[in-house]
């Protein structure tokens, strides 16, 4: 069983639930409601004897800085998310200049660049928001944090039924492929400038001729770098078809964000996102609620997909 945990793609756990992260840590376990059936719960070991992995994504990691001392038995690394996107998106943002800025320098410095990952994304275009809006706006993130990260994994608007009504105020335009492959040229020739690679997530275009390859947020190849082992570890079934991610197990919950990003496929009801941060407590060992007489518990049985066995290849290439 696949043993990177994934904290998490469906809510901003650094932000918003770090105290409860690292509560689940010291006590070795999580519960997980099943999304599509909120009686049936997982228990899932978080001890560092057979978590390979945590991907930790955020757009915010001001909370979380001062408590990575109590990450050190684990492997982990961070997606934090910068857009240029203002309120009128991401209503729920502290403010990205004097906040989630410094806090991505400050979390770089500690962690070291290779585990402090850019995302923008997602990408998309309208009246504010051009072409040359971005061209410009990346140029300036750049500047800012290219010397603090390794990677930019950027990705385009993806439209989803229940995002579609909330994402009406920002007009967004049906952009191209056409589009899409200018965009992404100046981008690779701004990365290049500053330092840093760029990988595509989830997109079906051919972006290597820019220089731009297929991303892997949940990253088995990373891991392997950072523990100096293999991990047996496939690519995640459940994603999209264009996405490069390994197995993992997602530890979040759907409409638990308050970002407030009207973009967002995780957050259906502004409502349902009060009320569930309502009935959260840091103690709990679900991010929502408590566990109930009705719920059924089932331990999800996983080990360690580290293959220590040294292997010809590992010799050539160095690893040992």
């Amino acid at each position: 069983m696949e043993m990177i945990v994934s904290a998490s793609r469906r809510t901003d756990i650094p932000a918003y639930y770090s105290e409860w992260m690292m509560n689940r840590l010291r006590e070795g376990y999580v519960l997980v409601r099943n999304p599509m059936n909120a009686r049936q719960v997982s228990r899932v070991s978080l001890s560092p004897d057979v978590v390979d992995g945590i991907v930790f994504w955020t757009k915010n990691p001001a909370p979380m800085v001062k408590l990575l001392p109590g990450l050190e038995p684990w492997h982990y690394y961070f997606h934090v998310t910068v857009t240029p996107y203002g309120r009128g998106a991401e209503a729920g943002l502290p403010s990205k200049d004097q906040v989630i800025i410094p806090a991505f320098q400050e979390l770089s410095r500690r962690i070291g660049r290779k585990r402090t990952l850019w995302r923008y994304d997602p990408i998309f275009f309208s009246g504010r928001y051009t072409p040359e809006y971005h061209k410009r706006a990346f140029e300036a993130l750049a500047g800012r944090l290219g010397e603090y990260t390794e990677l930019c994994t950027v990705s385009f608007l993806d439209y989803y039924r229940n995002t579609e009504k909330n994402m009406k105020p920002l007009g967004i335009w049906r952009d191209t492929e056409e589009l899409r492959y200018e965009l992404m040229e100046s981008f690779s020739e701004t990365a290049k400038r500053y330092g840093f690679s760029i990988a595509a997530c989830a997109e079906d275009m051919e972006l290597e001729s820019l220089g731009i390859r297929r991303g892997s947020c949940i990253d088995k190849e990373r891991f392997e770098q950072m523990e100096n082992c293999r991990l047996n570890i496939k690519k995640d079934p459940g994603q999209r078809r264009d996405c490069g991610c390994a197995q993992s197990i997602d530890i979040g919950a759907y409409n638990t964000c308050a970002g407030g990003c009207l973009y967002c496929y995780a957050n259906h009801s502004r409502k349902t996102v009060i009320k569930n941060m309502g009935l959260h407590h840091p103690d709990s060992p679900l991010l929502v609620g408590e566990p109930g007489p009705g719920d059924v518990i089932k331990e999800r049985q996983a080990v360690s997909c580290k293959d220590r066995q040294m292997t010809v290849f590992d010799f050539m290439e160095g690893k040992r």
